[in-house]
């Protein structure tokens, strides 16, 4: 299968100097905000919702002091513990306030990150790469409008989410947890999102794609939490280079130091400035890093549909699966620390909840559940690229041959449910992994793999879903994502809510059993696996039926 590509000469960046460089910013500034009209309020809301639980369902957890100088105890003590939350402020007196600085603000802020890089590449690169941006260049609108645009927009967002971050945090009564606090807080998420829109900004002046430039800006955003944790987890000066480790230095409710807002401020501000200098060196439509040039003639493999979808996947699931191994293993290496905490109240109730015959069994059950929802993120996208293919026009060509709809879309669809199973593999080897490590008990090693496999069939419902939304409502594809984060809603808030059993049911992550806690029921695990497969057939008869769009 050979495809043929016409090449269009690039507008150069001085075509539009005879406009004001900042001519149609507003208009670009409203046009984004309504194109985001839908899925901004919904990044800002879930972020802020899991954030803003989070008072509420410690107050459930850790009643009284003694159980948060317990739980103080957990996170200072040990050098793991602080590289998945934080250095660890106010441990001598642990209050609710410093427990969502150590234990939540390090975490969610990688949302916000991910939301501001996803804006500013959605205006900016994206828009380059499918030639719309020189249609509207073409017009009387200046050079750096665009770019201006977007960051203006992820700075409406971070604002915005920030405010309310703080809002919802005061307004709950809690004393540890004051206004003065809780717009540090707040200020402290939107300082994170602007310092990753800049970069964002930076990377999508470097190269043609909107993948790749969300990719380099996506693994500065693991780099910036792997520094963090190296630093805090050493207690050296490492973490003062990761703009995480800075709002966690502010020390929300603690300290309240905003000096650290203002490093984030100067590099935020340093990095719009490098935006706009690359973005004078350089084409429209075009990258500063020249495009590497292909072989002279394509392997084998790569002619034929599922070679091809391959190659546009591979780099994805490449990167998902060393990242999730990481996770897993330092998951894994707290497992020690755990054990050492066996009479805590917080850790007897876990055990209750999983019905474990151990702490570590209890623990490494509910560690699955959170790196399997974490895992149907990439099985969901890679279900979903399709859709990309379809909107940039490259489908049709594709499709313009003797090859079948359902066999091409099958090709991405397979890659989505064997790449999303092998995800789940390396998360639960390096859990596995990590636990032998700590532990020294090779034991654990297959049961835990064994945990993180039984949630594939959860894994590929929730991508089935992704498949008939795209095949059947294509201009919706947002609902792609109601199910996963319906199962993270339960999984967070469920048991904090008293929600009724049949709101639980209808999450597939709940009818997993919870292994190693649990035994094995292999019953479940069919029946999820025969609605993905009905799903995926009806996903595939609606694409079949349905015309080609494009955008």
């Amino acid at each position: 299968m050979t495809t043929a590509t016409a090449t269009r000469p690039a507008t150069p960046a001085h075509a539009t100097r005879g406009a004001r460089p900042l001519a149609g910013t507003g208009t670009l500034l409203r046009f984004n905000l309504r194109r985001d009209r839908i899925r901004l309020p919904l990044w800002i809301g879930g972020i802020a919702l899991m954030q803003i639980s989070g008072p509420s369902s410690y107050e459930g957890i850790y009643p009284g002091a003694a159980e948060r100088q317990e739980q103080a105890a957990v996170v200072g003590d040990n050098p793991a513990m602080k590289a998945l939350t934080g250095p660890g402020h106010g441990l001598d007196d642990y209050t609710y306030g410093a427990m969502m600085t150590n234990e939540y603000l390090g975490f969610v802020v990688i949302a916000v990150a991910l939301m501001s890089v996803f804006m500013v590449v959605r205006h900016t690169r994206a828009e380059e790469e499918t030639g719309r941006a020189e249609l509207v260049r073409a017009s009387a609108v200046g050079r750096y409008a665009h770019l201006t645009a977007a960051l203006a927009a992820a700075v409406l967002a971070n604002v915005a989410l920030g405010l309310l971050i703080a809002a919802g945090m005061a307004g709950q009564g809690i004393d540890s947890i004051d206004w003065p606090g809780s717009l540090l807080f707040g200020a402290a998420y939107a300082a994170v999102g602007l310092v990753f829109a800049g970069i964002a900004a930076v990377t999508a002046q470097i190269t043609e794609h909107a993948r790749a430039a969300s990719g380099m800006a996506g693994a500065l955003i693991g780099a910036a939490y792997a520094v963090r944790a190296a630093g805090d987890m050493g207690d050296n000066a490492l973490s003062w280079l990761s703009p995480i480790g800075w709002a966690q230095a502010t020390a929300a409710y603690v300290d309240n130091n905003w000096w650290p807002l203002g490093l984030a401020a100067v590099v935020a501000a340093a990095l719009v400035v490098a935006a706009f200098a690359l973005s004078d060196r350089r084409d429209i439509g075009a990258g500063l890093r020249a495009s590497r040039g292909g072989a002279a003639t394509a392997t084998p493999l790569l002619g034929t549909p599922a070679g091809f979808a391959w190659r546009l996947q591979r780099a994805s699931l490449i990167w998902w699966g060393i990242a999730m191994f990481t996770f897993g293993l330092m998951y894994g290496s707290v497992v020690e620390v755990i054990e050492d905490y066996a009479d805590n109240d917080v850790v007897q109730q876990m055990i209750e909840q999983t019905g474990g015959a151990t702490v570590t069994e209890s623990w490494l059950s509910m560690i699955v559940t959170i790196l399997a929802i974490v895992c149907t993120i990439f099985a969901v996208i890679a279900a979903l690229r399709p859709r990309r293919e379809e909107t940039s026009g490259r489908a049709e060509p594709v499709l313009g041959t003797a090859l079948s709809r359902t066999h091409w879309l099958a090709t991405h669809v397979g890659i989505a449910l064997v790449g999303g199973a092998l995800v789940l593999l390396l998360a639960g080897l390096g859990l596995g992994l990590g636990t032998v490590a700590a532990t020294g008990d090779s034991q654990y090693l297959g049961p835990v793999v064994g945990a993180a496999l039984a949630y594939a069939p959860a894994l590929w419902l929730t991508t089935a879903l992704a498949v008939a939304v795209f095949g059947l409502v294509p201009r919706v594809t947002g609902l792609s994502w109601a199910l996963l984060v319906y199962a993270v809603l339960i999984t967070y808030l469920g048991g904090l809510l008293d929600l009724p059993g049949w709101m639980f049911n209808l999450s597939p992550y709940t009818h997993i059993p919870a292994m190693p806690a649990d035994s094995f029921t292999a019953l479940p695990l069919v029946i999820l696996t025969g609605l993905a497969a009905a799903l995926v057939a009806v996903g595939m008869v609606g694409f079949r039926r349905r015309d080609l769009e494009a955008t």
